[in-house]
């Protein structure tokens, strides 16, 4: 069901003798660490048992959706044009919309200088199709194209980016909708509103210069102490920026990106590593924001996603409150708020009933004193300007542990079959960001098997924040929480997390901060045969 061209599978250097497409490329060890051995003893990512899987899935009307990574401008508004990689020429790329029970066939062209790759972010999907380089499918080469055909099977707010490198910090993201013929929920209009930080193409800044800059980590500087509010020390701050983003000047990769004394109590103390120049709505900047038209009265539902690679965002709409439906796709008791708190890869339903006027959709940098800004408008009046603060934002706040799963969607009271504990290693003075203290390789396994209630316990030894992300499932939170996942893993803090093994293959777990991941903060699991 897969085909990727001569070029790009002769590129990738990946033998398919033995046990499945990727043997050659994986290697087994129930400890994460890397072994010589073939994983003969694990689910391959096209084995037989992941067709069955999907065959159990069905498959409906087929969608097909070509898709070209390229090199292009793009107009950020306000006047700030860059040069970027994206999905054609637009930012976010254009969302791809389709029925839960559908087949999605998208080709994939890359025009890129460089591999890569099209990760599917929440879905549960045939584990061939997941869209990782070296684990899952070879990279593809720049030239080559690669075709992705699976059946998507639950509705839902769902994304879609590479997994090669940092390339999802730059414009290599869209938002994929999955509809529910059966839907529920009762709304006049819909907004999709996509949330970003952006650096790449200002000022000759790149993802990959940020990321060399962060590896060479801070030598002495404690980027996360200061009596465990995570601030820095200021009096070795050098030329590194405070939490308002202010850059040194300029060197050959652009200024310095590495932010400074950007704290937040939400988040446990430090904010992040970057200081981004611009923050987005759906590819805006605050100078020249989106605007949505809605009537007075109209119930507006809105799909919230935080395609950043470094920050979370307090979302409000200015003179509203928010009825939460979802999380990552998945329904939960509804609940109301002022703001909600979404760390990298997590989405958020809510439903508004709109007022009549015009009001700032707010997207606060969390810790990092900067604002990307939509507009709503239901009638005449001035726009807000790009430095509004709504009140909302200081109000009722939720986060993904306020909620309970709904009724439908809600795991069966079962003791786990096994506990898998992730401890999240590493600091940024030496950069050296992995899961029990081992950074990612390919090699990397940690045992499964079908039919488990296998427990995740995520415990953050660091002094950041991480939002931990496994792919081709969702994970319950404790205590009848909600489905998801993506979830925050606060520093000194453990999170369990329980999930049904019921999709054969082999799975990523990480943190989607890209720079924390692209670090070496993934490992992988994987279903024994």
């Amino acid at each position: 069901m897969r085909s990727t061209t001569r070029r790009a599978v002769l590129g990738a250097g990946i033998a398919v003798a033995g046990g499945g497409l990727l043997a050659a490329c994986s290697t087994s060890s129930d400890s994460g660490s890397s072994s010589d051995k073939p994983p003969a003893d694990y689910v391959a990512p096209d084995g037989p048992e992941v067709a069955a899987a999907e065959a159990k899935r069905g498959g409906g009307p087929v969608r097909p959706v070509k898709l070209t990574a390229t090199r292009t401008r793009l107009d950020l508004g306000g006047g700030r044009t860059v040069d970027s990689w994206a999905y054609g020429d637009r930012l976010p790329g254009k969302e791809i919309r389709v029925t839960a029970g559908d087949t999605l066939a998208v080709t994939l062209a890359n025009h890129l200088p460089e591999a890569t790759s099209l990760h599917w972010h929440g879905l549960a999907l045939r584990n061939d199709m997941d869209g990782v380089p070296d684990l899952t499918q070879p990279a593809i080469r720049p030239g080559a194209s690669h075709d992705y055909r699976f059946t998507v099977a639950h509705p839902g707010t769902y994304w879609f980016h590479p997994h090669s490198g940092v390339q999802q910090d730059r414009g290599l993201y869209a938002p994929l909708i999955v509809e529910d013929p059966k839907e529920p929920l009762k709304y006049d209009k819909e907004w999709v509103v996509v949330l970003d930080d952006w650096v790449d193409g200002v000022d000759g800044s790149t993802p990959d210069a940020v990321l060399a800059e962060l590896s060479r980590g801070m030598g002495g500087m404690d980027h996360g102490g200061s009596g465990g509010h995570g601030g820095h020390d200021m009096s070795k701050m050098g030329g590194m920026s405070m939490g308002a983003a202010k850059p040194s000047p300029s060197g050959p990769a652009g200024p310095s990106r590495m932010m400074m004394g950007a704290t937040s109590p939400l988040l446990g103390g430090d904010a992040g590593d970057v200081a981004y120049p611009h923050y987005l709505v759906n590819g805006r900047t605050a100078a020249d924001p989106e605007t949505f038209e809605a009537r007075p009265g109209d119930r507006v539902r809105i799909r919230f996603v935080n395609a950043g690679g470094d920050t979370a965002f307090r979302v409000t709409l200015g003179d509203h409150r928010m009825t939460v439906t979802h999380t990552d796709g998945y329904p939960v008791e509804h609940a109301e708020t002022d703001a909600l708190l979404l760390g990298m890869g997590e989405r958020y339903d809510v439903l508004v009933e709109v007022k009549d006027g015009v009001f700032p959709l707010t997207a606060l940098a969390e810790g990092k004193r900067q604002s990307a800004l939509g507009l709503l408008r239901t009638g005449g009046g001035a726009a807000p300007d790009a430095s509004v603060r709504p009140r909302e934002l200081d109000g009722s706040l939720l986060t993904a542990g306020r909620l309970k799963a709904a009724e439908s969607v809600r795991l069966t009271d079962r003791r786990p079959d096994r506990t898998v504990t992730f401890r999240l290693t590493g600091s940024m003075e030496k950069y050296d960001w992995a899961i029990n203290g081992r950074r990612y390789a390919p090699s990397q396994r940690y045992p499964v098997a079908a039919g488990e209630r296998v427990r995740l316990a995520f415990v953050n030894d660091t002094t950041m924040w991480h939002p931990m992300h496994l792919h081709g499932h969702t994970f319950a939170l404790p205590g009848g929480g909600p489905r998801k996942d993506t979830a925050i893993v606060l520093p000194g803090k453990r999170l369990e997390a329980d999930f049904d093994a019921d999709n054969p293959g082999l799975w990523m777990v990480h943190c989607h901060n890209v720079y924390h991941s692209e670090a070496g903060m993934m490992t992988v699991l994987g279903y024994r045969r």
